[in-house]
């Protein structure tokens, strides 16, 4: 077996922590609170997760270029398989990731690739492997679920070659120490450590490993991709700079139900958007996410006097067509409580009580890019929501329904007659 492990030197892993560090704030204040206001609510780990991520996303670029050569030559070991199949995977949140990324995974490395939860995978392991060869991607914030090594595990008995490309934030999580069989190759990337999130909800580690996967679905490409990581730290500390405040205020407003909207990757970062209000509000909010033309066949009737809408824009003009037209649609009828629009840069009015705008400098970045800072209002809204709710957002189930790490999983031998 070939391992590929992060073997980042320690001086750099310090000198990024470091910087990341000074860079989230030179006083410890977070979200408009100082960090004594946050630990005496329970909030400051979420609040300094969600903050410090557009100076995560300039670390996470960094160490995807200081690995881009042993990325490079893993992946193109792996490709030169012609029947590879690419299975991006991961559990809860981490599944997201995937999912955002199966479209853009697929067009960059013209690999077809399929995104399947690692909930699916150990329950139905025969419906996805074979004896072709596979690339199992696999994202874990912690790597301690069991489901995650259970993955990796059912991929090794029922495929004939595995190559396994394990993406986590934990050095010391089981995951990070899993392998394939003798004959596979596994690549370990690990995220800087600020990514490992102690909160209960998921943030930095979702946007970071989320853009991990984008930069190596383009490995030779890292170089020039820079200054479009540049443009999306720029974005996140507009929104964080100036539109956090209105997104307090919106957390303050009286919703019982929130829809994010999202179209191609930004439909699944729409999915990440309502789990994310709903847990951190511990189910207080019930949340639904869905795509612009799916919403009409059914789902639109779920808008009430109560409910908040979260329209996350495409900066492609074809795509955008669609987007528009559900925006004009629902302001004829039932338009909600309130609504928020986010785009990378608007080119006409758009009938939302709250439009945040992304660039300030009318420079652009990949669509697909878009994917990584437009989780954040959501983010930033479920931590005000949260307080406001009473709870404590580094862990707002107050009767421990959801945990850091998910508890009670048994997982059962895979029948060897079955493989």
């Amino acid at each position: 077996m070939v391992e590929y492990r992060n073997e980042m030197k320690p001086k750099n892993m310090a000198t990024i922590s470091n910087t990341i560090a000074k860079n989230a704030a030179s006083v410890e204040n977070y979200l408009g609170y100082t960090a004594q206001e946050l630990k005496q609510d329970g909030a400051y780990f979420t609040a300094k997760e969600i903050a410090q991520q557009p100076q995560l996303w300039l670390a996470t670029w960094c160490l995807v270029n200081d690995r881009k050569e042993a990325l490079a030559a893993f992946l193109d070991e792996a490709f030169s398989n012609e029947s590879l199949g690419v299975i991006l995977t991961g559990a809860g949140t981490s599944a997201f990731i995937g999912n955002v990324l199966q479209g853009p995974f697929q067009k960059n490395t013209r690999k077809q690739t399929i995104a399947i939860a690692t909930t699916d995978l150990i329950s139905h392991p025969g419906h996805y492997f074979s004896d072709k060869c596979t690339l199992l991607i696999s994202f874990a914030r912690s790597g301690e679920s069991p489901e995650s090594v259970a993955a990796v595990n059912m991929a090794n008995e029922c495929s004939n070659k595995v190559f396994h490309l394990i993406i986590t934030c934990n050095a010391d999580g089981k995951l990070a120490h899993a392998s394939g069989k003798s004959n596979d190759s596994t690549f370990v990337f690990l995220l800087p450590p600020e990514a490992n999130d102690q909160s209960l909800a998921m943030t930095g580690s979702f946007s970071a490993m989320l853009l991990a996967g984008l930069l190596i679905s383009r490995i030779k490409e890292i170089d020039g991709l820079k200054s479009q990581v540049e443009q999306l730290s720029g974005y996140g500390e507009n929104i964080l700079e100036n539109y956090n405040s209105q997104l307090k205020a919106i957390a303050k407003l009286d919703f019982h139900r929130a829809i994010f909207l999202g179209s191609g990757p930004l439909q699944s970062v729409a999915n990440e958007s309502d789990l994310k209000l709903q847990e951190l509000t511990d189910g207080k909010v019930i949340c639904k996410f869905d795509s612009y033309l799916g919403f009409r066949h059914g789902p639109k009737a779920v808008i009430n006097a109560s409910t908040l809408l979260v329209y996350l824009f495409s900066n492609d003009d074809y795509v955008h067509q669609y987007e528009k037209d559900l925006v004009k649609d629902i302001a004829k009828g039932e338009k909600g409580l309130f609504s928020i629009g986010i785009i990378e840069s608007a080119k006409e009015k758009m009938d939302v009580n709250l439009l945040i705008e992304l660039s300030t400098n009318s420079k652009t970045v990949d669509e697909e890019f878009l994917a990584v800072c437009t989780i954040l209002p959501a983010q930033i809204l479920g931590f005000y929501k949260s307080l406001a709710f009473g709870l404590t957002p580094d862990n707002p189930s107050e009767k421990e329904t959801i945990t850091r790490i998910v508890q009670g999983v048994t997982i059962y031998p895979y029948p060897a007659n079955k493989s």
